[in-house]
């Protein structure tokens, strides 16, 4: 985190419980960020806030630091029973919803507070069992929360904190009914601390602040910058068959031990996964229809520096919180225009710098016009000069899961149809 990104503002010149200040110590945070620092004031008064920011700028700890207060500074109910949570924290994908997670492990670490993580795609019993021994905060996606809800595992009638992260993702991905759903089973908004962070606020994620919260203070930080400051954006334009060579020769001249090269289909992102393996870097593919253990382990190897590159279609543009992104790749230029601000907010994260590389080739230049016209500016062209691109060693197979063998019909037994024909026939 670069001091540029940082205000003026320390976490101890607030009235924090000790608890949560010795989280704040451990996790390495002294001064806050500016959305930090706008929305802990009104929330450590117990007001409800909507705060707008960019992806990568401490938003997940300002909520996180607000319901640790709030639950310290008031004592749950002695009628309240240990299924009965006390925070509900949602999350559009699960992805996001462990980050949280893993997050609020280290800020509530000395708190007390138990945590609960219920996300759909792997681990349902052992998530329901560890929900029904009661949790204080719960943190998961909504289809995998309303599930157990129905399941009686839990309820929302002692919620103190509620809130919604990336609330505009709720809408995008058809999830705000059962948003509206869950909101509607716990306390009156009066009754209940409320905290909406999106990273637009739209008419309708207006709409649903002024409808489930008490009074919303509106936050914003720096709404008018669409894309990341400090990302380094340059375009080449190139032929679709120049795409591989032009990626191999920029990949030999950086170092691409961090880096993720975006691309629109599960097709192209095979192509590319082969050539990179071909040409010698350890790379692996991230898309939706990767199973979600194998995409949380791949995932911590990349953080790990285990894999030098991830190919992702969107389904990683979007809730991912890796540090240290050096390198995105639009192997593809997005169909969607804000598609493109999301994939390259995966780089220069909270104030770090970072270099978005994209390719307007003869298939997706089209995409070009309104993703400039939605980020407000041309983005830089550069010029493919003479030996930027390489000559690309054969692609590699992608291993195939083998197929298990195919079941032997057992012998028609007497007397049934087959055995009665066969019977026919010879006599």
């Amino acid at each position: 985190m670069t001091q540029e990104h940082l205000s003026n503002i320390t976490f101890a010149s607030f009235d924090l419980p000790e608890a949560v200040m010795q989280g704040i110590e451990e996790a390495g945070f002294i001064a806050c960020t500016p959305i930090q620092e706008k929305t802990l004031p009104l929330t450590l008064q117990g007001r409800d806030v909507a705060g707008q920011a960019q992806t990568g700028t401490g938003k997940t700890a300002a909520f996180l630091i607000a319901t640790f207060n709030h639950l310290l500074r008031h004592p749950a109910d002695v009628q309240r029973k240990p299924t009965q949570v006390r925070a509900l924290i949602l999350a559009p994908t699960r992805e996001l919803a462990i980050q949280i997670h893993r997050d609020a492990e280290k800020l509530g670490s000395h708190t007390g507070l138990s945590l609960g993580l219920a996300y759909g795609g792997t681990d349902y019993e052992r998530q329901r069992s560890h929900l029904a021994e009661g949790v204080d905060v719960l943190i998961g996606t909504p289809g995998r929360i309303i599930d157990y809800f129905k399941q009686r595992v839990f309820d929302l009638r002692r919620a103190q904190v509620v809130v919604l992260d990336e609330a505009d993702r709720m809408f995008d991905l058809g999830f705000i009914k059962d948003v509206r759903f869950l909101l509607r089973r716990c306390p009156e908004p009066k009754q209940r601390l409320g905290l909406l962070f999106p990273a637009t606020m739209s008419f309708r994620v207006n709409e649903l602040a002024y409808e489930h919260m008490n009074n919303p203070q509106l936050v914003q930080v720096e709404p008018e910058q669409v894309t990341a400051q400090r990302v380094r954006q340059i375009l080449y334009h190139t032929a679709n068959e120049d795409k591989i060579p032009l990626l191999l020769g920029l990949m030999s001249r950086i170092d691409p031990r961090r880096s993720i090269v975006f691309v629109n289909t599960k097709r192209d992102a095979e192509k590319v996964w082969a050539y990179l393996e071909g040409n010698g870097y350890k790379t692996a593919i991230l898309s939706g229809d990767v199973p979600q253990k194998k995409r949380q382990s791949l995932l911590r190897q990349f953080q790990d520096g285990e894999l030098a590159i991830l190919v992702a279609t969107d389904v990683a543009a979007r809730g991912l919180h890796i540090p240290d992104v050096s390198h995105v790749f639009n192997y593809d230029l997005p169909q969607d225009a804000e598609d493109y601000v999301h994939r390259i907010g995966r780089t220069a994260r909270l104030g770090a710098d970072g270099d978005a590389i994209s390719f307007a080739c003869e298939r997706y230049v089209y995409s070009l016009p309104d993703i400039e016209a939605y980020i407000g500016e041309t983005i830089p062209v550069a010029q493919v000069e003479d030996g930027m691109m390489v000559e690309p060693a054969p692609p590699v197979a992608r291993p195939r899961k083998k197929s298990p063998p195919k079941k032997r019909r057992p012998p028609a037994r007497a007397g049934a149809g087959g055995g009665s024909r066969r019977r026919k026939s010879a006599s």
